[in-house]
């Protein structure tokens, strides 16, 4: 069941009206966490299974690790716990890429091996629940947060519907303490809420899926060598659309959850306006950047242990946080991208930084553009299919392919990801250091009527084919 379908519509107006008309909040809880599995069961209903096998796992472990009294205890608890969902993770996840990877290396060194591919189906929002479960057992284990008495709490925690599929990443404490007492409707978090849903589906249904999925397809879809025009089209087409899509469903997510009466927090803060790649992480995918930083990066030492250690830690964060993202090497190397960006950025602030020339206006104009362009490098490994496909890419983009071009975008694709790209960069530099909340709120109602009337019409109107957000797959 997906946020920008009609069948998602009448869910959510059959769920909201009812929660709000039943009388006790754990009756309304009860009623949520059944309509969230009827929500996920919409897709496979063989993996409720799993989750509910999630949920109970790591709502028993934070229990016992809570009520252990040995050391010794506490630890072994933990490392069962954490054993076995990352033993689920890795298996569903990364089973057929560990299998490809070994028969791969052992045909390289001439044993003949090879064994049948496992038909295994990825469960939907599999890396998002191991996350926040893992994040919860840590933080009891540390002693940063006590065990929820409450399974019918922690259940909802991972099971919640607006951002049961592809996140925001919760924290266990965030949520369930709203779970203690009952959310009251109150009318203007309701309309707001509407408002972000809206804004969110027409990031996602018209700028994602209807203007720029065409042009992302027709580069890396098919066959054949680019240009440089078409290889910088499609791929400011994808950076685009990987922005409106996620940030849609993030908004929608946020959205949805304030008309129940529950608080998400803030996914995105319009990256692409960062300045340098600590900021860029600051404003992307902020659920999954702090989990890296709080759950790996810190336990690995941070920066706390030398200059050399600190690139280690950064470099290690960054390929597992794109091993994450699939189980392929392409998503490795974005990673490790990312990861050189972030040790390249720290060196030259610790070399250059203290000239104050990097303050100036029109110098941070053109660092945000800089980081921007690099980063758009770095969706390249992202989005295409294999390693070929992205260096030819890139080759194109860098203007020193010394192979004929045989794929074109014809310049009307390429004028639109140009110009959806000024677009969008525009709306994040001059929001970059505002909330979406100061900005709408400043302006006339009959500005804000007409848009999302505008916006209403588009999402009910464009043509086109319907598209699963590009985070459900991760």
């Amino acid at each position: 069941m997906l946020f920008n379908s009609y069948t998602f519509a009448v869910f959510f107006c059959i769920v909201t009206v009812i929660y709000y008309t039943l009388p006790h909040w754990n009756i309304r809880k009860i009623f949520l966490l059944v309509a969230s599995y009827l929500f996920y069961a919409a897709w496979n209903p063989p993996f409720i299974i799993l989750i509910l096998f999630s949920t109970v796992l790591g709502w028993w472990s934070a229990r016992l690790i809570d009520r252990a009294i040995q050391p010794v205890s506490k630890r072994f608890l933990l490392i069962v716990s954490l054993t076995i969902n990352f033993g689920l993770l890795g298996f569903f996840k990364y089973g057929n890429f560990l299998v490809e990877n070994i028969t791969a290396l052992a045909n390289t060194i001439g044993v003949n091996y090879n064994p049948d591919r496992f038909d295994i189906i990825l469960p939907i929002r599999i890396s998002f629940y191991t996350f926040e479960t893992v994040s919860y057992i840590l933080d009891v284990y540390f002693g940063k947060s006590k065990a929820s008495c409450s399974l019918l709490d922690y259940a909802l925690y991972l099971a919640f519907f607006p951002h049961l599929v592809a996140g925001p990443i919760l924290r266990a404490d965030d949520f369930i303490q709203q779970c203690d007492r009952k959310q009251p409707f109150v009318f203007s978090n309701f309309i707001w809420g509407l408002i972000l849903a809206v804004l969110g589906l027409f990031e996602k249904v018209v700028v994602a899926d209807g203007v720029l999925a065409p042009i992302v397809e027709s580069l890396f879809s098919a066959q054949g060598i680019p240009n440089f025009g078409s290889a910088w089209g499609g791929t400011l087409a994808f950076t685009g659309q990987v922005f409106c899509d996620f940030a849609g469903y993030s908004t929608c997510s946020i959205g949805i959850a304030l008309c129940l009466g529950f608080v998400l927090p803030k996914n995105f803060q319009f990256p692409y306006a960062a300045i340098g790649f600590s900021d860029f992480w600051r404003r992307w995918h902020i659920s999954l950047s702090t989990w890296l930083r709080d759950y790996l990066y810190i336990p690995l030492g941070g920066n706390r242990k030398g200059q050399t250690r600190t690139q280690i830690n950064l470099m290690l964060t960054m390929l597992l946080g794109g091993l994450w993202h699939g189980a392929s090497w392409t998503f490795v190397v974005w990673g490790g991208l990312h990861g050189s960006y972030l040790i390249g950025e720290r060196w030259l602030s610790k070399s250059l930084g203290h000239y104050s020339i990097w303050q100036q206006p029109l110098v941070r104009l053109l660092l945000a553009l800089g980081t921007f362009i690099l980063v758009c490098f770095t969706w390249v490994f992202f989005r295409a299919s294999s390693f070929e496909q992205a260096i030819n890419i890139l080759a194109a983009m860098l203007n020193v392919s010394n192979r004929s071009a045989t794929l074109l975008l014809d310049s009307k694709a390429i004028m639109t990801a140009v110009g959806m790209t000024i677009a969008i960069l525009f709306v994040h530099w001059q929001l970059k250091d505002r909330t979406l909340e100061e900005f709408v709120a400043k302006l006339p109602w009959w500005v804000i009527s007409v848009s999302l009337a505008g916006m209403l019409y588009a999402i009910a109107t464009l043509p086109g084919e319907d598209r699963s957000f590009i985070y459900f797959q991760f």
